[in-house]
């Protein structure tokens, strides 16, 4: 049912992730099923780059671990060391982007909605594909630029951080 679905989709940190990789297949139905978000005027403004190899994941994390250390008002080496593992740990990271329409012809909140909502399709379908997903964004998200090709009017929102699960995660509470 899908309540249950809805119910049961938690955010899993890398940590709990197994030292598995992702079959190319699933990162495809995740983005696929990302991409039937609701969109308004049809401008699809969501963008996803993945980074899924270990050549990949190690530039990602490199990157991350050096802006950490640049921008932190206290860096640390153990908060740099736990921000690339976090990539590290991860059987891929998809950077989350949005593409405003050229033509702006809906407000970005709006747009933005629609990446997010892209982004709930794809974290309930790793739920499906009993993966599991977290979504971040570092400080250093906004400068993914220098090792990403951007589109014009493209930016990265966020990470979403994926792996297979060691074990099945808690069931979640809420408050009402």
């Amino acid at each position: 049912m899908l309540f249950d679905k809805i119910k049961n989709r938690r955010a899993v940190y890398p940590a709990a992730y197994a030292d598995e990789p992702i079959d190319k297949e699933d990162i495809l139905k995740l983005v696929e099923a990302a991409n039937w978000a609701p969109t308004h005027r049809r401008t699809e403004p969501w963008r996803f780059k993945v980074f899924q190899d270990e050549k990949a994941k190690e530039k990602l994390a490199d990157f991350i671990f050096e802006k950490y250390k640049l921008t932190a008002k206290k860096p640390t080496e153990v908060g740099a060391r736990i921000r690339r593992d976090k990539v590290m740990n991860s059987g891929a990271v998809i950077a989350i982007c949005l593409k405003r329409c050229p033509k702006e012809s809906v407000p970005e909140w709006e747009e933005l909605a629609s990446v997010a909502m892209a982004v709930q399709n794809m974290w309930l379908m790793t739920h499906e594909l009993n993966l599991g997903g977290y979504w971040s964004s570092p400080v250093s998200v906004h400068q993914l630029d220098e090792i990403l090709p951007m589109e014009e009017n493209e930016r990265c929102i966020g990470l979403f951080y994926l792996g297979k699960l060691k074990e099945t995660p808690e069931a979640g509470t809420r408050e009402t």
